[in-house]
């Protein structure tokens, strides 16, 4: 008999796909994946009623804490993808891999999604799977399938389809980060209504947050230590009562389409502008440099769902080593939807107020009136550049409106 492994939401797509995978692909048995990154209770109970309707075998994995650990990773390497901290991106690699470990588990001969063929979460899901030995199947995107067409489908169906929102927005939620897309908000120049925020409350009254780190890694708020899951969640409740985390912003997928995405992501706000500034006190100014570049290509890959490629291992590793001395703490002041460093300390800081103050004449041993030489050849090339092309004479160019030049001297 054979098997297919469906991530499986309960919504629309994925709904339609149960019997289609049946009719249209002649799988004898469809088992619903459902993977746990931190979406709202609701959603699961949802899913569940509909799993039930539909006969569907559903299993439910509880992936918050590897997820979590992820979510680390991104701060570490002060990840953001066009101005906004990776959320969606990240956890779709997780997911991928808690279904495919059912399928495999199941002894399933196929394993498929209900993405279409214009969105990201296709080839994220798809750079997991294809690793494996399972078909690939992908049913809304090979058969073409329009959202009104799956309307029908599922009402010719007496299929358990719940709308959801009014089909007004198209919202995807783990403990990271909330987006919010679709309806109006396809329109650029569409003031967003207050209520697709959840997380976020109108921007109003201040305060300030200490976020302790240890190799990178947040382990405590305000001195009170937490494990990642418990301190993502208590940050995204607290800062987002300040407004903190929203971000409008027009994205650039994978497949060339420019699309219009709403962000809510207040622990993350917090956590990588924290991380940042205690960076900033313990790197060096070349480790800072060169981390940029490895900070790129870090979450350019993540964007694309390949967070288990073999150079993102590389790029990890070379994070995990500068990551040895960000053990500190660096507090953060939220005040009208902003988030902006105030103090930072470690006992690692690459740092002297006795050297930078003004107040003292030699720095180590090294008078002031030593960096007079350094002042004399600091331009040195610039200037000699400028000098050079201050000297050469150009030719006068000419022209008699046919749009060739003459360069030759007027002797007449």
């Amino acid at each position: 008999m054979a098997s297919v492994a469906l991530a499986f939401s309960g919504g629309l797509d994925t709904t339609v796909c149960v019997p289609l995978l049946k009719e249209e692909y002649g799988y004898d048995e469809v088992i619903g994946v459902n993977v746990d990154v931190g979406q709202p209770t609701e959603e699961f109970d949802e899913a569940e009623e509909t799993a039930d309707a539909l006969g569907l075998d559903l299993h439910v994995v509880d992936a918050k804490a590897e997820f979590a650990d992820l979510c680390f990773d991104a701060v570490k390497t002060n990840a953001t993808y066009q101005g906004y901290p990776l959320g969606t991106a990240l956890a779709r690699p997780v997911i991928a891999e808690a279904i495919l470990g059912v399928a495999e588990d199941e002894g399933c001969d196929a394993i498929a999604h209900g993405c279409t063929g214009k969105g990201n979460d296709q080839l994220r899901f798809e750079a997991v799977w294809r690793g494996s030995d399972l078909e690939v199947i992908a049913p809304v995107r090979e058969l073409g399938l329009t959202r009104e067409w799956e309307i029908d489908y599922a009402a010719e169906k007496d299929l358990p389809v719940e709308a959801g929102d009014g089909g007004v927005w198209s919202i995807d939620e783990n403990i990271w980060s909330r987006a919010v897309e679709g309806g109006k908000l396809e329109n650029p120049n569409y003031e967003p209504p207050e209520d697709i925020y959840q997380w976020t409350a109108e921007p109003e009254g201040e305060t300030t947050i200490e976020i302790a780190f240890e190799e990178g890694v947040p382990v405590a708020v305000d001195g009170e230590a937490m494990d990642p899951v418990p301190l993502i969640q208590y940050l995204n409740d607290y800062a987002g009562g300040y407004g903190i985390g929203r971000t409008d912003v027009m994205e650039d997928r994978m497949l060339g389409l420019k699309v219009r995405e709403n962000y809510e992501h207040p622990a993350a706000t917090v956590l990588l502008t924290a991380h940042q500034a205690l960076e900033d006190l313990v790197l060096t100014k070349n480790e800072r440099s060169f981390k940029k570049g490895i900070e790129q290509e870090w979450s350019e890959k993540a964007y694309q769902g390949l967070v288990f490629a073999p150079v993102v291992d590389a790029l990890n590793a070379f994070v995990d080593e500068t990551q040895d001395v960000v053990t500190g703490t660096a507090t953060v002041k939220v005040s009208g939807g902003n988030c902006r460093v105030v103090a930072r300390d470690s006992e690692y800081a690459v740092y002297s107020e006795e050297m930078a103050s003004f107040n003292t004449e030699d720095v180590a041993g090294i008078a002031q009136e030593d960096a007079t030489g350094v002042a004399k050849y600091h331009g040195l090339q610039e200037r000699l550049a400028n000098d050079v092309k201050a000297s050469v004479s150009k030719p006068e160019l000419t022209t008699d409106g046919s749009g060739e030049t003459d360069e030759s001297d007027d002797e007449n």
